[in-house]
């Protein structure tokens, strides 16, 4: 059954020019700053963003700041399902570092923002029908399952390992709901470690797609990120692959959660964050939060009409008998 999946790899550059494919889910972080009247203002001063803080980090033998650049590139993952109709599966980021003052381009980290229609309709349309006029919150059974394993099998996939020579690392937010605590390990680059006090849905989530977690504070920044990965985080990822990955991230995220991401206080030893608390500062970059939480669910509809009901049958029997 899992021989009639296959993938399609389309990848789109991600420069001041960047239009969104028809494809792409309006929500996903580089496609919602991709609009309105002030759309090239917003991916030049981004790009100008993470590159300033890529060569903070990477300040050894750069005495101007100004030795690298990042290069995003945008690939979109199309799920094929034999002979039918391609849907749009998975989107993630892959990193290029320039290096211009040795004249090279640097293979970085696949991953980074991690965006998928299917999470939106677990998230946005499954979990929220199931605990509605519910007095307490529950998650319905496989929860998630479906999504894990069509990541799980991209990710073993002939396409994958054509096209990329390591792991994905995701790299997201931390969780309001949570408290998060120093541990005492700092890394040279990831920075201070925290450890939360407990499990989160999407730590559980995450689980499924066979990914691990650890959560780190970089240095000059002030929250953690939760970083998602297979194998050694540590050891399999040089310092300025992880670099690329934190430039990009942390723009992103002080973006869109500036509560958390931009706020003029770092996390201490203990700390929970607040999206509603006051003391932080806005990008110049415009984001409409709210549009961003609507069409979450409109696109979890999409994906309930036009893949989990036209496929259900096919997609269940082979979730429930899939194996690595």
């Amino acid at each position: 059954m899992s021989k009639a999946f296959t993938y399609t790899l389309k990848r789109s550059c991600f420069d001041e020019n960047y239009n969104p494919s028809e494809n792409t889910r309006t929500t996903t972080n580089f496609a919602n700053l991709a609009r309105g009247e002030k759309r090239q203002e917003n991916l030049r001063n981004t790009l100008v963003m993470i590159n300033n803080r890529f060569n903070a980090l990477a300040r050894w033998d750069n005495p101007n700041a100004d030795r690298y650049a990042v290069e995003l590139e945008i690939i979109s993952v199309e799920m094929n399902i034999g002979a039918e109709k391609a849907f749009p599966a998975i989107e993630i980021l892959q990193t290029t570092i320039v290096d211009k003052k040795n004249n090279q381009r640097i293979p970085g980290i696949v991953g980074n923002n991690f965006s998928s229609y299917v999470r939106d309709y677990d998230f946005s349309v499954l979990l929220l029908e199931h605990n509605k006029d519910q007095q307490h919150f529950s998650i319905p059974e496989k929860f998630g399952e479906l999504h894990g394993n069509i990541f799980r099998h991209f990710m073993n996939s002939s396409e994958y390992r054509e096209n990329f020579s390591k792991a994905p690392v995701i790299c997201l937010s931390v969780s309001s709901k949570d408290t998060y605590r120093r541990t005492g390990n700092e890394h040279p680059v990831l920075g201070i470690e925290y450890q939360p006090d407990g499990e989160s849905l999407t730590e559980q989530y995450f689980a499924k797609m066979g990914l691990n977690v650890r959560y780190f504070m970089p240095e000059n920044s002030v929250a953690p990120f939760a970083f998602f990965f297979t194998g050694d985080l540590l050891s399999d990822y040089t310092d300025l692959e992880l670099i690329g990955t934190i430039s990009t991230m942390e723009t992103f995220q002080k973006i869109y959660r500036p509560e958390i991401y931009n706020a003029n206080s770092a996390a201490g030893l203990c700390y929970r964050p607040d999206l509603n608390q006051q003391d932080h500062s806005l990008t110049k970059i415009v984001y409409d939060r709210e549009e961003r939480s609507r069409l979450a669910i409109e696109q979890g509809r999409f994906t309930e009409t036009y893949f989990i009901k036209p496929y259900q049958h096919i997609l269940e029997q082979w979730s429930d008998n899939y194996t690595l």
